[in-house]
């Protein structure tokens, strides 16, 4: 099994669930002490939609993916380990909370 360093979590929005996926997020970060990317308006990296990204530790995962499960308000949150394969994070490892869209694998070869 790889050693996990950490959680991405990216919480997937467009303009009309901008505000909920921003309060989402900032609820997230100020509860549990996690690390809130930027509020991406635009599709970026292998991500197809626009999304926010929380990024936390392996002890905190329990919590914060129970969490996210029961706040995300309808919004898809993708969620992946770190193990240092971009790739099989993204693709093999993902964990996906609502409904799952194709990601743009390309970017890791």
């Amino acid at each position: 099994m790889p050693e996990i360093s950490g959680y991405h979590a990216h919480v997937y929005f467009d303009a009309e669930t901008k505000d909920l996926a921003a309060r989402i997020c900032s609820e997230a970060r100020d509860l549990f002490g996690i690390d809130m990317g930027r509020i991406h308006e635009r599709a970026v990296g292998p991500h197809p939609c626009w999304s926010c990204q929380l990024a936390f530790g392996p002890a905190q995962a329990s919590d914060v993916i129970g969490w996210l499960a029961t706040h995300r308000a309808g919004l898809t949150v993708f969620l992946h380990p770190e193990t240092g394969n971009a790739l099989q994070d993204h693709r093999d490892h993902a964990i996906w909370m609502g409904a799952q869209q194709p990601l743009k694998l390309d970017i890791f070869e």
